[in-house]
């Protein structure tokens, strides 16, 4: 998708950066568009290394291209941010003196307006007015968040959160294909405890997870998710059950499977856990035999869910964080697990020295339950997570 990012001048120049970061990481082709005070903020060279793409306010640049005609008509969407009192203002009376005015008024795509001002400014007449008329012109107006300002300022006129801003725009030209399903996604990496400080665990941080969750959310279900340990935030408009333990993530996920219409299972479970925990800290003993932690296996959440069906006409989607060996592939060990399971779908990718965990990108291929290649993608976690949902829409149908 092409999206054009106008960035006002305030000081929450800065934060653009990082909702760039998250629109191309989400797969999408972005030009930013900077005013010239915003470029008092953050420089040009910034937003060009971020997006790989031409940053420029002029509208004599490109004169042979007719950029400041092509940018608006070209785009699938235009999101501002920030959107000053007086971009507000210039946009709601139509003026074209810059690059990203100009774009504003050729744009046929959905546009989006994220606020961020003193709040003396937000609440005056004259920008109360411009975004009235604003959203009657069919512009999205985001109201803005309440908090710290600059220096000892609060209240609202804050800038909203990158990620919010990034799910709000996206929603606009998302297809709603989920809307009216539910959904429960598992992230994470479950912790076995040994002793009140040591503990079993992995290196899933929950990336995936919470893409699966964001993305399913843009497309209009309404999503819950089940969080082990995870080091990413949970995106907006998300309801989160924090676990800890495999048998917290049964619990918690048995729970929310009796209600959901699709499960996916995208955490990293922890396949055994000690078999005795130590009630006081194990001490290291100079000379000594250290400790043997024996193990027991924990119950398979995917195959559970998988056989007991909580509801009629549900989806379970499991994932296969799988390695090579002499037994077989990646894919010979996903494919067997995929008939062992019993899950609609199973996402296999190749964890292989460690790769895919805290990265931000994926490789992928999604089999159905007889271990039959049904889709593969490869990209960002935000792609992979929308290339599942489409597989899910395919198996559903």
């Amino acid at each position: 998708m092409r999206i054009i990012l106008g960035v006002g001048g305030g000081i929450a120049a800065y934060k653009s950066a990082l909702l760039l970061r998250l629109l191309t990481e989400a797969g999408h082709s972005v030009r930013v568009i900077p005013t010239a005070a915003s470029l008092e903020f953050v420089g040009r060279a910034t937003w060009e290394a971020l997006s790989g793409e031409k940053a420029t306010h002029e509208i004599f640049d490109d004169v042979d291209e007719v950029a400041h005609v092509r940018l608006g008509r070209e785009a699938d969407l235009v999101v501002v941010s920030p959107a000053t009192a007086d971009l507000l203002a210039r946009a709601a009376s139509g003026r074209a003196d810059d690059l990203l005015t100009t774009t504003l008024l050729t744009a046929t795509c959905p546009v989006l307006l994220a606020p961020a001002m003193h709040t003396e400014m937000w609440h005056h007449p004259a920008t109360r007015a411009n975004v009235a008329l604003l959203r009657e012109r069919g512009v999205t107006v985001l109201d803005p968040a309440v908090g710290r300002l600059t220096g000892a300022d609060s209240g609202p006129g804050r800038l909203p959160e990158p990620d919010v801003i990034a799910a709000a725009a996206l929603a606009l030209v998302r297809p709603q294909d989920l809307a009216g399903l539910e959904v429960v996604v598992s992230a994470g990496g479950t912790i076995e405890p040994i002793d009140p400080v040591r503990f079993l665990g992995n290196s899933s941080t929950g990336r995936q997870g919470i893409e699966l969750a964001r993305a399913a959310h843009e497309r209009g279900a309404r999503v819950r998710l089940v969080a082990a340990s995870i080091d990413v935030d949970v995106p907006a408009g998300i309801e989160v059950t924090r676990v800890s333990s495999a048998r917290d993530m049964h619990a918690a996920m048995d729970t929310a499977a009796r209600t959901a219409d699709v499960v996916v299972m995208a955490a990293a479970v922890a396949d055994f856990r000690p078999k005795n925990v130590v009630r006081d800290k194990i001490k290291k003993t100079d000379g000594g035999e250290p400790p043997v932690v024996r193990l027991v296996e924990n119950p398979d959440i995917l195959a559970d869910l998988a056989h007991q069906r909580r509801r009629p006409g549900q989806t379970i989607v499991g994932f296969a964080a799988e390695t090579g060996d002499a037994e077989g592939t990646v894919l010979d060990h996903a494919r067997a697990k995929a008939r062992r399971k019993g899950a609609d779908l199973l996402v296999a990718n190749d964890v292989s020295g460690g790769r895919t965990f805290g990265s931000s990108d994926n490789s992928v291929t999604i089999l159905d339950r007889d271990g039959s290649t049904v889709a593969s993608a490869d990209g960002s976690k935000a792609a992979v997570a929308h290339a599942v949902w489409d597989a899910v829409l395919r198996a559903r149908a």
